[in-house]
């Protein structure tokens, strides 16, 4: 008997992840990327929580070990180079799983992890679909057309599946009031932490020292224009023109050396529903959670779990797809909700809440914070685990 074969746009970690629980479920995989090759370097992320427990039931646990980062504190600077506060990790997650690894190295790893169900083509877009009652017509880039039983829209938060399944984005995406830029720069390292921040009213630039030498760089800043740049270099800039020399010293090395930097905007993605007929979204192209939640790319391995195993225990597709929304569905509100809070304080905008954050920052006691952050990634494990058993 053939398997059934789901079409699935975009290489990244929604998209990889999924193919590698389809094959658990018993299906094929045709992944499709518009990218030449793996997407390279990208921001620096934590895997703790739902995640974390994902990546440990696929066995990758060893790959990205070997490529994780030891971050022990997090050193804050002001725009004058005076220390703000020193924020230690385990303060935060204490005795909870967790580790730090690159968006790049997780997708390389779980790349390399593929069954040999799954099949990527990079250079290869989907130029349209038709979903009927028993499946769903999908035409490549190239002028092909696949008869699927499923077609996955992990195609990021700027989703063209999304936009062709539910129309204009402009219902479900709700900005934060801030931009963000990443690139990796090869500059030479002043500083003695692996990972240093400085922060000034409206504006936080955070540099990772790297395996390679290299630093990887972001910025984040408020803004209210909900546009992509046009003029990154031009825009971080401005963004960085009272900053301290440091921060504009490795922006203009960055420059000069030829770095191209992503640049967009922190916007959550809010639908009703995920799926329609046989098409479904996952990950940030379905609810985005931006980089303030923290959960991002874990919640698109966990999410494709969730769906691997809606996929082995439902009669049907339908079926499969609604138990994958109940069970995700309160998580994705949850920690929703929870970076719509954070967002309000992220990055004090003027100069008295930006000196008010820090001094309750440096005065509140470590293990308050370690019981917010702890008992919210808790809570997300214990959603998961009740909806496992209904």
């Amino acid at each position: 008997m053939t398997k059934p074969l789901a079409v699935i746009i975009g290489a990244g970690v929604a998209g990889l992840a999924a193919a590698w629980w389809l094959d658990r479920a018993g299906w094929r995989s045709l992944v499709v990327e518009r990218a030449s090759s793996l997407r390279e370097k990208g921001y620096m992320l934590g895997l703790s929580g739902l995640g974390f427990e994902t990546a440990e039931r696929m066995g990758l646990h060893e790959a990205l070990d070997a490529c994780s980062y030891a971050i022990d504190e997090n050193v804050y600077k002001d725009s004058s180079g005076r220390e703000l506060l020193r924020l230690r990790y385990r303060d935060f997650i204490r005795d909870l799983p967790f580790m730090a690894v690159r968006r790049s190295d997780l997708v390389r790893v779980l790349f390399d992890a593929l069954p040999e169900a799954a099949t990527v083509r990079f250079e290869t877009t989907v130029s349209g679909f038709q979903d009927s009652n028993n499946h769903v017509s999908v035409t490549l880039s190239n002028g092909e057309t696949i008869d699927a039983d499923m077609l996955i829209g992990a195609d990021g938060f700027r989703s063209r599946t999304r936009q062709q399944l539910f129309g204009p984005d402009d219902a479900c995406l709700a900005p934060l009031g801030y931009s963000f830029a990443v690139y990796d720069v090869d500059a030479p390292r002043s500083f003695e932490s692996d990972f240093l921040s400085y922060a000034e009213p409206g504006h936080l630039a955070e540099y990772y020292v790297l395996h390679d030498g290299q630093l990887a760089a972001m910025h984040v800043w408020r803004n209210e224009m909900a546009g992509q740049a046009d003029n990154a270099f031009g825009q971080l800039e401005d963004v960085c023109r009272k900053s301290h020399p440091e921060v504009r010293a490795i922006l203009e090395r960055a420059e000069t050396t030829g770095a191209v930097p992503m640049i967009d905007t922190l916007t959550m993605v809010e639908l009703p529903e995920w799926s329609k007929g046989r098409v479904l979204l996952l990950g940030d192209a379905a609810h985005c959670l931006t980089l303030v939640s923290g959960q991002g790319a874990g919640m698109a391995l966990a999410s494709a779990e969730m769906l691997g195993n809606a996929l082995m225990s439902a009669p049907d597709l339908a079926s499969a797809l609604e138990r994958h929304e109940t069970a995700l569905r309160p998580i994705i509100d949850r920690l929703q909700a929870r970076s719509r809070k954070m967002a309000s304080v992220f990055i004090p905008r003027g100069k008295f809440a930006f000196h008010l954050r820090n001094a309750v920052m440096r005065h509140m006691p470590r293990v308050w914070l370690g019981r917010y952050f702890t008992s919210a990634i808790k809570a997300e494990i214990a959603l998961a685990r009740a909806e496992e058993k209904v």
